[in-house]
């Protein structure tokens, strides 16, 4: 099985909640809702590009930028494999935290 990082992670389920919203700014944006951790706007990418090298993503230009004379947004969406591995993700997380109390009550 292929490890992917928390963050990796962390962007898969965040272009999952986003469906056909989900590009640079929105992404960063449900990360640090998720997170509550404020994210510069460029470091989302370096993930992101591996995530669609792995073929967990795909990638595709908006028809029309959204501010005339702006760059076309690029839109992401899980690919198949990004969907099962998402699904793995989520299932190996289940396991893992069951029969674990609320660990507040241990400090």
């Amino acid at each position: 099985m292929k490890w992917l990082t928390r963050i990796e992670e962390i962007m898969l389920i965040a272009i999952w909640k986003l469906k056909d919203q989900a590009y640079g700014i929105s992404i960063r944006e449900q990360v640090e809702k998720d997170t509550g951790v404020k994210w510069l706007s460029g470091a989302i990418y370096v993930p992101l590009s591996r995530l669609k090298t792995s073929g967990y993503v795909k990638t595709r230009k908006a028809d029309k930028s959204a501010e005339l004379g702006g760059r076309p947004r690029i839109y992401y969406t899980l690919s198949p494999l990004g969907m099962k591995k998402l699904i793995s993700l989520q299932t190996m997380n289940k396991t893992l935290w069951a029969n674990v109390p609320d660990l507040k009550h241990e400090i």
